[in-house]
């Protein structure tokens, strides 16, 4: 399977990187050419121009967002560069209206869009234990399975309209991001009365909460260090709450728990905490009841 992939980031990197070591025939493009030289060493071929590696069998896409998905798509052609009957896999988290979109450019143009955001981390990409949502055509998903499998550990099937596997990835992520802030409330609850916060977080990622989304951040929490290139960004964070906000104000869905966590975001991005990890969040609860950094 030849396999084109544009979107060499945080995420888009290791996936790649596991594309090469499973042995598939990888092309991969990216807009800042630095992040391409890695993937030459270890197996890619590179693209000179992005409709290089479109015109493969599957064409994967992680790129940052809606609009950095649609100007490199319009940009340079890339839904014309794909053979006819082609598979795009778009593995970003983007809106609900971009899925519809692409969905439907696609069709026209005979080809075929499948949506397949990702549930995990770069570490856990790094590792190939991705959890992958896939919406699409039956027959499309399942010409792209293999690469699938190859960077993830498991590929839930959301149905044949894309824009499902974006609502429930957009989902998760409003569940992660208040499960963070939750945990960073409660942390500084405890702080309030003399508790060492890494007590705190030890004994509830222990006992009642013992599962990835509040294991992965306590550390970092804890420790009260969130400059991690291997994290998820608040930043990021705070985007897709906003594109869940969208999606729920579109079909009339009340998120009051999303709408006041995006408020934390606010306050976050405002203090530059933007590029650091997602459990910075914890910092603006602190902030907040006047708790000193050590206490």
């Amino acid at each position: 399977m030849r396999i084109g992939f544009i979107g060499l980031g945080a995420m888009g990197q290791h996936m790649a990187h596991n594309l090469i070591a499973a042995g598939f025939d990888v092309t991969v493009w990216n807009r800042s050419p630095d992040r391409v030289a890695p993937l030459v060493e270890a197996g890619a071929r590179r693209a000179e121009r992005p409709a290089g590696a479109a015109a493969s069998d599957v064409l994967i896409t992680m790129l940052a967002d809606d609009d950095a998905l649609a100007a490199v798509l319009d940009a340079h052609g890339l839904i014309e560069a794909m053979p006819n009957n082609g598979v795009h896999v778009n593995m970003a988290t983007c809106s609900v209206e971009c899925a519809r979109r692409m969905a439907a450019r696609h069709e026209n143009a005979d080809r075929h869009y499948v949506a397949a955001p990702v549930l995990g981390r770069p570490d856990i990409a790094r590792a190939a234990k991705l959890n992958i949502v896939a919406a699409g055509n039956h027959d499309a998903i399942e010409r792209a399975r293999p690469a699938l499998e190859a960077m993830g550990q498991k590929v839930w099937p959301a149905g044949e309209a894309a824009y499902k596997a974006n609502a429930i990835k957009l989902a998760t992520n409003f569940m992660l991001v208040s499960a963070v802030e939750a945990m960073g409330e409660a942390a500084s609850l405890t702080s309030a009365y003399g508790i060492e916060r890494a007590d705190f977080l030890e004994i509830i990622t222990n006992s009642v909460f013992g599962c990835p989304a509040y294991m992965g951040y306590a550390p970092a929490m804890a420790q009260g260090e969130y400059d991690n290139p291997e994290g998820f960004k608040l930043a990021l964070g705070a985007k897709d709450m906003d594109l869940a906000l969208a999606a729920s104000k579109a079909e009339n869905v009340p998120l009051p728990v999303g709408a006041a966590v995006r408020e934390r975001l606010s306050e976050a991005l405002a203090a530059g905490e933007g590029d650091l990890d997602l459990a910075a969040l914890a910092e603006g609860s602190r902030r907040a009841a006047h708790l000193d950094h050590n206490r």
